[in-house]
């Protein structure tokens, strides 16, 4: 859990060789400093990962009811899945939320960590592992509980809850070659973005090659995913690749996209094309042929974060169980 305390002025002042008075001015960009004053303490004050207090006084000492959940998306239901879970434990725990949304942009996600632990949470929960520098010092350096989740491929800071992308492209990818398919090709959006999406593509290539396979063609729309952006990159990787008898696709938006596609072209899904997503969302289960999908646990993964915000355990991973769902696009 960070470092205890959390980092302080004292700590800054410390470490950058100056008062406090004189560190405070820096960093409040007020009064009087020499320019290597100020390069000194904006240096130690970034390696520390030092957040400012917007709570001062004894305000801050009475203890903090909220919650930070900071996730990349809300524009499909995996997200407000997640929300949905971690929000009816704190509710009841008697803990208030304030979301932030960084649209997959690790800068995005360092500004709103500094932002939301400003204000002194109890806790902070996070999507996924990979974050910027800053973000990373000023997590370990913040002193409460600290969860990221939805991906355990990693190491983590404090508590992680979540399973393996890995898994999951590998679990797809076996399941596709179960079934008798070979020319297996991939659609997916930005996966510079989207690391748990490309997290899931390495463990899918890896378990072709360990059946002697490789991806036969590939189309990576540059794009957030959605479900015109999967049926557009099936068009274009079927134009490309022709002779493909199954898509993997980076979640169930893209794979409906394709769904889509095939339908408005006559293409006989499984017969002629078979079609696997990731994510096991309502709209893949009701659609006239059930996609097959690997449902992640998306809501469980939010109750399980929001209620280690008030443990006081050692760092440790929850793995929690996908499931591979065998609809009839395979």
């Amino acid at each position: 859990m960070g470092s205890g305390a959390g980092v302080t002025l004292t700590d800054v002042a410390r470490a950058a060789g100056v008062g406090e008075s004189t560190a405070s001015r820096v960093l409040r960009s007020h009064g009087s400093f020499s320019s290597k004053t100020r390069a000194s303490v904006l240096e130690a004050a970034a390696r520390l990962g030092y957040v400012p207090n917007r709570i001062a006084g004894t305000l801050a000492s009475t203890g903090s009811k909220l919650v930070g959940i900071i996730v990349p998306s809300l524009a499909n239901i995996v997200f407000p899945d997640l929300l949905r879970g971690a929000n009816s434990v704190l509710g009841k725990a008697g803990f208030q939320s304030v979301i932030g949304v960084t649209d997959y942009d690790l800068v995005g996600e360092e500004a709103l960590i500094s932002s939301l632990l400003s204000w002194r949470p109890a806790g902070l929960l996070v999507a996924g592992l990979e974050h910027t520098p800053r973000a990373d010092a000023m997590l370990r350096g913040a002193g409460i509980r600290i969860i990221e989740m939805l991906d355990t491929d990693g190491a983590g800071i404090d508590m992680v809850v979540g399973f393996s992308n890995r898994d999951a492209g590998r679990a797809a990818a076996r399941h596709l070659i179960a079934r008798g398919y070979r020319r297996i090709g991939y659609v997916g959006h930005d996966l510079a973005l989207d690391l748990r999406a490309a997290k899931r593509f390495e463990g899918f290539r890896a378990a072709l090659a360990e059946a002697g396979l490789q991806v036969a063609g590939q189309m990576i729309a540059p794009v957030p995913s959605s479900i015109a952006a999967g049926r557009g990159a099936l068009d274009r990787i079927l134009h490309e690749t022709p002779d493909l008898d199954a898509v993997y696709f980076s979640n169930d938006d893209m794979a409906i996209g394709g769904y889509f596609l095939c339908l408005s072209r006559g293409i006989g899904i499984p017969g002629e094309l078979a079609l696997f997503g990731h994510n096991g969302l309502e709209v893949a289960r009701c659609a006239p042929q059930p996609l097959s999908t690997i449902r992640t646990p998306r809501v469980e993964v939010g109750e399980a974060s929001a209620r280690l915000i008030s443990s006081d355990g050692p760092p440790a991973v929850v793995t929690l169980d996908f499931e591979l769902i065998e609809g009839a696009t395979t």
